[in-house]
C-alpha cells in the first residue's frame, strides 16, 4: 500500500482505541510525508501536536504502523513542511515552511473550526435502544431548551458507547435551530493543555475571556482533568460564570462524579447538581441496528448472517462494531466482491478473538493506578493512607479474580506483605462490592481498563 493508503489503515484502528474526542483533536490534519527504509515520518500541522503525539500516542502509532507493514522500524514526526523530498533526503523544516497536508477523507475528522463539532454527530444518526434511552432523551430536551432544564447535563459511560455522538448532536441540534448560539465543544484533556499553555505565557485571563460569551460549553471525558488542580479550579470559575448566566454546560465521562478520583468536592457538587445519565451496554438487537444503520451510511451491503455474527461476537464497544464493519469493507472494495461467513471470521479473528483475557499483575497494577490518579510505585508501597489502601486493595482483589494468583505471591508482589493482607483484601473488596454499587462501578470500569492495556 502506498503512503496515503497506510495513513487510512492506521487512522481506521486508532479511532478505535482513543476517544472519539481525542482522535479529532490529535490527529486531524495529519498524514504520513515520507516512507523510506523502514522510516515512516509523520507530518503534523504544528509543534504543539508534534509533541503531543510523539509523547502520548507514539507506542500507539509506531504498533500499528508496524502490524500493517512490519518493515517499518522507525517513526518520526514533522510540522508540515513546504519543501519537497529531494533523493530520499528528509527536509530541513525552514522557520515559517509550513503549510496543512490535505486530510484524507476521514468522517471523524471533519469538524466545524469554530464549534470543533462533527456535522455527521445527530440526533437521527444515533441509535436509541434500551441500554440509552434515559441520555439520550435528556440531551434531547437539552437540545430544545438548552440551559434551562438539565443544567449541568452529566453522561457517563464505557468507551465507545457513543457518548461523544450524543454530546455533540446536542451541539449540532442547537445550532440548526439557531446558528447565531455560540457553541464550543472541547476534550478534557485539550482544556488542560490550554490552561497549563495560558499559565506558562501569563495570559489565563486572556484563556478565560474565550468562555466567557458562550452559549454551550460541551466538554468530553471530564475525568482527565482528575488530579490537576489548577485546571480544576479554572474550570471551575468558567462553569460558575456560565451556570449563573444560564449557559448550558454538557460533560461526558466514562464514570459518574462520584468515582472520578482526585476531584474537587465542590466540582463533584455542581456536576451531581444537575441530570446524570448513564449509558450501559447495548443488547444483540440494537448491535445489529446499529451496523445495519452504519452500512446504510456507507451505502455498503452484508448478509444478515455475518451481521449477526459481529453483533454477537462484540458485545461492549459500538466503536468496535464499526471497526468490524470498516474491515469488511475494505476487503469488499478490494476485492470487488462480499465476503462469505467463513471470510468475514477471518478478517475479524483478531477483532474477535483478540487476547481480551490475557492480563499481567503489571496491566493490572497500571489500570488501577490510572483510575485512582496514582503512581504505580505509590500502589506497592506499604503506605497506609486511606487513598492508597483501598486502590492496594482493588489490585489484589484483580489478581486474585483475574489471574487465579495465589494469596502468598501477590502479597510478595506488593512488597513482601502477609498472605493474610491479601486474603483480607480480597474478601473485603467482594464483600463492599455486593452492597456499593459505586464500588461495583469502579470495578467494571477497571476490569474493562485492564484489558485494554
Amino acid at each position: 500500500m502506498n503512503k496515503d493508503e497506510l495513513w487510512q489503515a492506521l487512522l481506521a484502528q486508532v479511532q478505535f482505541n482513543i476517544s472519539k474526542a481525542n482522535f479529532a483533536t490529535w490527529f486531524k490534519n495529519t498524514g504520513v510525508f515520507l516512507k523510506k527504509d523502514g522510516e515512516v515520518v509523520v507530518s503534523v500541522p504544528n509543534n504543539f501536536s508534534k509533541e503531543w503525539l510523539e509523547n502520548k500516542y507514539n507506542k500507539l502509532i509506531f504498533k500499528t504502523l508496524h502490524s500493517l507493514d512490519d518493515e517499518i522500524k522507525e517513526v518520526k514526526y514533522v510540522v508540515s513542511p513546504k519543501t519537497e523530498v529531494k533523493n530520499g533526503e528528509f527536509p530541513a523544516i525552514a522557520g515559517n515552511a509550513y503549510e496543512e497536508v490535505p486530510q484524507l477523507d476521514f468522517p471523524e475528522l471533519k469538524t466545524n473550526k469554530d464549534t470543533n463539532l462533527n456535522p455527521r454527530y445527530t440526533f437521527e444518526s444515533f441509535i436509541v435502544g434500551p441500554f440509552n434511552e434515559l441520555p439520550q432523551a435528556a440531551a434531547w430536551a437539552v437540545a430544545q431548551n438548552p440551559g434551562l432544564i438539565y443544567n449541568p447535563l452529566f453522561i457517563y459511560g464505557g468507551v465507545g458507547l457513543g457518548k461523544t455522538h450524543l454530546l455533540q448532536s446536542v451541539g449540532n441540534e442547537i445550532l440548526k435551530r439557531d446558528p447565531s448560539k455560540k457553541i464550543r465543544y472541547v476534550s478534557s484533556e485539550k482544556f488542560a493543555t490550554g490552561i497549563i499553555n495560558s499559565i506558562r505565557n501569563r495570559d489565563v485571563d486572556k484563556f478565560k475571556s474565550a468562555y466567557k460569551d458562550i452559549d454551550v460549553l460541551i466538554i468530553d471525558d471530564i475525568q482527565f482533568l482528575s488530579g490537576k488542580e489548577k485546571t480544576q479550579e479554572e474550570f471551575f470559575h468558567i462553569f460558575n460564570a456560565l451556570y449563573e448566566k444560564n449557559k448550558q454546560i454538557i460533560i461526558s465521562s466514562d464514570r459518574p462524579p462520584k468515582a472520578i478520583s482526585a476531584l474537587e468536592e465542590r466540582l463533584r457538587s455542581r456536576f451531581e447538581g444537575g441530570m446524570i445519565a448513564d449509558i450501559s451496554l447495548p443488547d444483540f438487537e440494537t448491535r445489529i441496528a446499529i451496523l445495519k444503520t452504519k452500512l446504510q451510511e456507507k451505502k455498503e451491503k452484508f448478509s444478515d448472517e455475518i451481521l449477526e455474527y459481529i453483533a454477537a461476537n462484540i458485545q461492549s464497544n459500538i466503536r468496535e462494531l464499526e471497526g468490524a464493519l470498516n474491515r469488511l469493507i475494505a476487503y469488499q472494495k478490494l476485492n470487488n466482491q462480499a465476503p462469505s461467513l467463513a471470510v468475514a471470521e477471518t478478517l475479524l479473528k483478531n477483532v474477535i478473538f483478540s487476547p481480551k483475557k490475557i492480563t499481567n499483575p503489571e496491566k493490572i497494577i497500571q489500570a488501577v493506578s490510572v483510575f485512582y490518579n496514582l503512581k504505580e510505585r505509590d500502589i506497592l508501597t506499604a503506605s497506609r493512607k486511606k487513598e492508597i489502601v483501598k486502590p492496594r486493595q482493588v489490585a489484589m482483589f484483580f489478581m486474585r479474580r483475574e489471574l487465579k494468583s495465589s494469596f502468598p505471591f501477590i502479597g510478595r508482589k506488593f512488597g513482601g506483605k502477609d498472605h493474610t493482607t491479601a486474603i483480607h483484601a480480597y474478601n473485603k473488596i467482594m464483600r463492599e462490592a455486593e452492597s456499593s454499587e459505586n464500588l461495583m462501578e469502579e470495578i467494571n470500569l477497571i476490569k474493562e481498563q485492564i484489558y485494554r492495556l
